[in-house]
């Protein structure tokens, strides 16, 4: 039962959350200014898993002999402003663009950096802080989690689709990546497939040859009915679980909409092979197709897991696999969202969960040289969505090690992307324990849109 967006936990938990001074009339007021507030836009989030080399990329450091690396200074868009020659279509494009390089925050580590870049929420540790927690239903939810449990969708749409993998390395799940607490009703929707592929598909969206809506409307039927056998015998979270993503699935194939969304075939060839035909370029052309379909928000995987975090062999890889995919994809997204009339209704933010260190291991004497993880100062590209282009915020030190100037948060960016998608960030939530908790702690990247 709902009573104006609240279900029967949410008011079951008022009486605890009084002494707070949140009421349920004030829970009413929040959801409702959610649903209805403010011109909502879209946003993808290009996620560099792993930790790309700021120094390397958006952040050169020519004149530190030690910390510059293989890479040349090139010139860019904006005067006096310098990449790397790795990224020279991003260079052409720095007028679109905020560069923010004074990211920072204080956690070196994949999996809680990552839970914090992908929800706008430190990860909480109860016991050895020290030791990876990984993907669990004690996370704070991802952001399309707190959007659909704000300002829900019809059904037809989800609220975030990720892309193209998981972030899973052997049995490991990076923490972040599902809503959490919320539930599986507010999970994103998850591809598992290469677009760049010959034969990609989204099998939870394929309609499989000669099924018809009605048909599958009675298979639905069919699997209701086995389902309501099924939990007489076994009624386990898990199964729960499975149930409540069949319906969404349905939902969505009975539509056809999404599936529309998915078919890059609509595509033309030059413009997919000005996106790059790598999995990361079709990843990108992916994303606008959904966001343009109606998806409000999708993070786009550079990479499987763990892709960028180039301990060793960093300049070879930067150069032959990693950058070249985000140079050109990244620029074509601008370029296409741009010709589309789009790109003042959608933000995109192209970070990962930290940076590189400015050290290099044994760069004279090592040909796989790299370098390690490194939270306190890194770079961040934002566009779109009226977001102010041609500007550096903030600067690192001569070293690209630390902030020279007042550093910004990922709970800063989570504050944006949420203002951006039309909720507000210091909204309340109920958490796993029965606790209202504000939703996002950071402050709104304001100076993206002043200067």
């Amino acid at each position: 039962m709902h009573t104006h967006g609240l279900n029967r936990r949410d008011l079951l938990q008022v009486g605890c959350s009084s002494f707070l001074g949140l009421t349920l009339p004030d829970l009413l007021a929040q959801r409702a200014q959610a649903k209805n507030g403010g011109s909502a836009k879209s946003v993808i989030l290009v996620f560099l898993t792993g930790g790309g080399s700021h120094i390397d990329s958006f952040d050169p450091k020519p004149a530190q002999p030690t910390i510059k690396g293989e890479f040349s200074p090139i010139a860019t868009k904006i005067a006096g402003v310098q990449f790397t020659e790795c990224v020279p279509h991003l260079a052409a494009h720095a007028d679109k663009f905020a560069i923010i390089r004074s990211l920072a925050h204080g956690d070196n580590r994949h999996l809680s950096g990552t839970h914090n870049t992908l929800t706008g929420k430190p990860q909480v540790f109860r016991g050895n802080a020290n030791t990876d927690k990984e993907l669990s239903r004690l996370d704070w939810p991802c952001y399309g989690g707190g959007l659909e449990y704000f300002r829900p969708l019809s059904g037809v749409l989800p609220s975030q689709v990720t892309l193209p993998f998981p972030l899973i390395e052997g049995t490991l799940k990076w923490p972040g990546q599902h809503a959490g607490f919320l539930g599986p009703k507010h999970d994103p929707l998850q591809v598992n497939s290469d677009p760049n592929s010959a034969d990609f598909k989204v099998d939870c969206l394929q309609l499989i040859d000669g099924v018809t809506t009605s048909r599958l409307v009675d298979r639905k039927a069919l699997l209701a009915d086995l389902n309501q056998q099924a939990r007489a015998l076994d009624r386990l979270a898990q199964k729960n679980h499975f149930t409540s993503q069949q319906e969404i699935a349905y939902s969505m194939l009975s539509s056809g909409k999404l599936a529309d969304a998915f078919d890059l075939s609509r595509e033309p060839d030059q413009l997919r092979d000005k996106y790059g035909r790598c999995e990361m370029g079709q990843s990108l052309l992916l994303a606008r197709r959904l966001i343009e379909h109606g998806v409000p928000y999708v993070q786009a995987n550079m990479g499987h897991v763990q892709s960028w975090d180039t301990h060793t062999d960093n300049f070879s890889r930067l150069k032959d696999k990693l950058l070249p995919g985000i140079d050109a994809g990244v620029s074509a997204l601008i370029d296409d969202l741009e010709d589309r009339n789009l790109l003042d209704d959608v933000l995109v933010i192209v970070v990962g969960e930290f940076g590189r260190s400015p050290s290099i291991s044994t760069l004279n004497d090592n040909p796989k040289a790299g370098r390690g993880h490194w939270a306190p100062c890194y770079t961040g590209l934002f566009a779109g969505a009226g977001v102010r282009g041609g500007q550096v915020i903030g600067q690192s030190d001569k070293n690209g090690g630390y902030p020279a100037t007042p550093p910004y948060h990922p709970n800063d960016i989570g504050a944006t992307i949420y203002q951006t998608l039309g909720v507000d960030p210091s909204s309340f939530i109920i958490d796993h324990q029965g606790r209202p908790i504000r939703l996002n702690s950071g402050k709104v990247l304001d100076v993206l849109y002043t200067g």
